[in-house]
């Protein structure tokens, strides 16, 4: 049997769609996700810190939650707006709904700052801010597309990406055993 040697590139180009060009690009993909990933964890983690310390940027030290102020009831009471406004209104200061609204918080970003749980951060995460989001239709500055739902997108993106393996304890996370045998854990 004889062997055809193939043609080598002496050049130092490297051809489109070359493994070098893939890998590059996907090192670039890994660390942009890894980026938006580590931001959005500390949208979320900054959100739970300063309304339970009340570090007075949106949450006066008065008003904190550490202090027996409601992490819900402001926004919620005031500033909810159109057709599910009556229903935002309702819960607004309620135990429960700021319980849930602050571990959402905390854990959504602990979740992604660490890399891990990325799906079920992502999904806890979008249903968050498409909740938040609907609190206040129409948004200000469009008749339907704001800042949340572009999150809602990205953290699904982060999650099908695997964001949490690059710069994150994504890796070690995948290869627990109970993580292994259950996929909504990734």
């Amino acid at each position: 049997m004889t062997t055809v040697a193939q043609p080598t590139n002496h050049s130092h180009e490297t051809p489109r769609g070359s493994t070098v060009a893939q890998n590059h690009t996907g090192a670039v993909v890994r660390y942009t996700a890894a980026v938006a990933r580590l931001s959005l964890g500390w949208v979320f983690a900054w959100a739970f810190l300063d309304k339970a310390l009340g570090l007075n940027h949106d949450t006066a030290a008065k008003d904190a939650w550490v202090n027996g102020g409601s992490p819900t009831k402001g926004f919620l009471a005031f500033a909810a707006s159109g057709p599910f406004a009556g229903a935002y209104h309702g819960i607004a200061g309620q135990a429960w709904a700021d319980w849930l609204f602050m571990l959402g918080l905390l854990g959504i970003g602990v979740a992604l700052l660490a890399g891990i749980a990325m799906r079920l951060a992502a999904a806890a995460g979008a249903l968050l801010l498409v909740l938040m989001w609907s609190a206040v239709l129409p948004p200000a500055n469009n008749p339907f597309m704001d800042d949340h739902l572009v999150y809602a997108v990205v953290l699904v993106l982060l999650a099908a990406l695997g964001a949490g393996r690059t710069l994150g304890l994504g890796r070690l996370w995948e290869s627990l055993p109970l993580v292994r045998r259950s996929g909504w854990l990734r």
